[in-house]
């Protein structure tokens, strides 16, 4: 019988590690709600000590999510541990995940310990956790380049600790996928008590092999691989899920295992990330990418007219893939729209729809058809939950030898008025907008791209704004980009308005 190997998804943690992309908690639970229609088997959904919507993120998540283990991260800290076991003390299956640096590196660079002293560190973590609930989590950090006898006394002392299950991470992307299947294989022959625990492997894509090596370790006898939607992560990314299960279930005559992943639910699942996150999946992207299925060679074209095996190794089926398209327009009612948002994924109250509605009637007016790229991009704003201090009211620009811009803004039911010039016209309604707030930015970076097909597609405007040393994302959408840009701007205001103000109150961020 084929073994199963359980997919650890860490989208909502590592993933939303990757610099630029930022989720509300309300995000956070929505796609978590996705991953427990794609079937994962453990979401990891945050660092709970990081931040105080870190920990409400874990907390609601737990509550409100049916089916998978939801896990929180915590270092060998007793306050990240109590932290954890605060957000997931009302979850059916929770899970702690402690870690601490093991690697030479690690170890007199970034800790100043000695390994003696970090084996005691895990192991008291391991203990802390155990007392919180039954199922934790063990990854000696940068796995990949500790020392190999090192390695197996840390692991047999923390899974004689309590820990369930034993990760391995490769931190940086350092390692080949014969390291990754000569270390797992030692230390399954090596520990002693390596039979009571799932062995896991969690790659960074560094060198581009993060998915070669979580194979490798399948190969070699892991249980569990941790992995993200899009291979989202810091530096490089992290091993891709999708990549994995369809590696897994199409080449299931080399591995012999299965997953429990709904694959069908793969592209739905994809472009939810995608949009909330506000990372555009490359064209040529293994699995999910939108030139994945597609054809343009002739000698290809006729091979597939023909039989689609000759060029396809899986069928678009399989992961969700259809050429539905959503042609609700300005007469569609709400329960048509709730239906289509209920397929997409997203699950809305009665009082979320009339908003939810409302902007989809805004849209409908400009457009002949409605995509779902367009209904994602309505739902990306619906769920931010950024309190809007200063709001767009109306924009006025002309382009040319002189552009200018006049924008009419409202704070707290008083309306302000002011124009400037600029390069062009976005550059002056932002700085219109700065001399209404008074608030000095540096615009870090700026985008805008398509959501949607057509002359009359939904333009998404991303702007990556610094002021006193912090960073914010602002995201906003529109038929004119030009307004779709002026409100990316006063949502990254906002955003950091609401972070000045909680740090004032004392519930400002900690650090990652």
């Amino acid at each position: 019988m084929a073994r199963v190997i359980k997919i650890f998804d860490t989208t909502l943690r590592d993933g939303e590690q990757s610099p630029g992309a930022s989720l509300s908690v309300s995000e956070k639970v929505t796609i978590a709600h996705q991953l427990a229609a794609l079937n994962v088997d453990i979401i990891e959904a945050g660092f709970p000590i990081s931040s105080p919507e870190d920990l409400e993120a874990v907390r609601r998540i737990a509550l409100e999510v049916q089916g998978p283990i939801i896990c929180g991260l915590a270092r060998t800290m007793e306050d990240d541990i109590d932290s954890c076991g605060e957000a997931l003390k009302d979850c059916p299956r929770p899970r702690i995940h402690t870690f601490v640096g093991t690697s030479p590196v690690h170890l007199a660079k970034k800790l100043g310990k000695t390994p003696a002293e970090v084996l005691d560190m895990a192991v008291t973590a391991v203990k802390l956790a155990r007392e919180r609930c039954d199922d934790v989590e063990f990854s000696p950090e940068d796995a990949m380049r500790t020392d190999w006898q090192f390695l197996g006394e840390i692991v047999q002392a923390t899974i004689e600790a309590g820990a369930t299950t034993i990760n391995i991470p490769d931190t940086v992307g350092y390692a080949t996928p014969w390291e990754m299947t000569s270390t797992i294989e030692y230390l399954r022959e090596h520990v002693p008590n390596i039979d009571q625990c799932t062995i896991s492997v969690h790659c960074h894509d560094d060198l581009g092999m993060s998915v070669a090596n979580s194979l490798a370790a399948v190969k070699a006898g892991a249980g569990q691989v941790e992995c993200t939607i899009n291979g989202m992560g810091e530096r490089a990314g992290n091993a891709s899920l999708e990549e994995i299960v369809m590696a897994l279930k199409t080449r299931a005559d080399e591995f012999d295992v299965i997953t429990n992943v709904r694959t069908q639910q793969i592209i739905k699942t994809s472009r939810m990330v995608s949009n909330l996150m506000g990372f555009v999946v490359q064209p040529n992207k293994a699995i999910v990418g939108a030139n994945a299925f597609a054809h343009e060679a002739g000698i290809h074209q006729h091979g597939v007219i023909m039989d689609r095996q000759t060029y396809e190794i899986m069928r678009p089926e399989d992961v969700g893939l259809s050429e539905s398209v959503l042609t609700l327009g300005r007469r569609s009612g709400r329960h048509g729209l709730r239906q289509r948002l209920t397929e997409l994924g997203y699950e809305v109250t009665d009082e979320q729809l009339d908003e939810v509605y409302q902007r989809f009637l805004e849209v409908a007016d400009k457009k002949k058809q409605v995509y779902d790229e367009d209904l994602q991009a309505i739902m990306r704003e619906a769920t931010a939950q950024v309190p809007e201090t200063w709001r767009l009211v109306d924009l006025q620009t002309t382009s040319g030898t002189m552009p200018t811009a006049t924008v009419k803004l409202e704070k707290q039911g008083e309306t302000f008025v002011d124009a400037a010039c600029g390069n062009g016209p976005v550059d002056a309604a932002y700085q219109a907008i700065d001399r209404i707030t008074g608030v000095s930015l540096t615009l870090e970076d700026y985008s805008v791209r398509s959501v949607s097909m057509g002359r009359d597609a939904i333009g998404e405007a991303t702007v990556k704004v610094k002021r006193n040393g912090q960073e914010a994302i602002g995201k906003a959408s529109s038929t004119d980009i030009v307004e779709a840009s002026a409100k990316a701007y006063l949502n990254a205001i906002n955003r950091l308005l609401v972070r000045e103000t909680r740090a004032v109150t004392g519930g400002g961020e900690a650090g990652r």
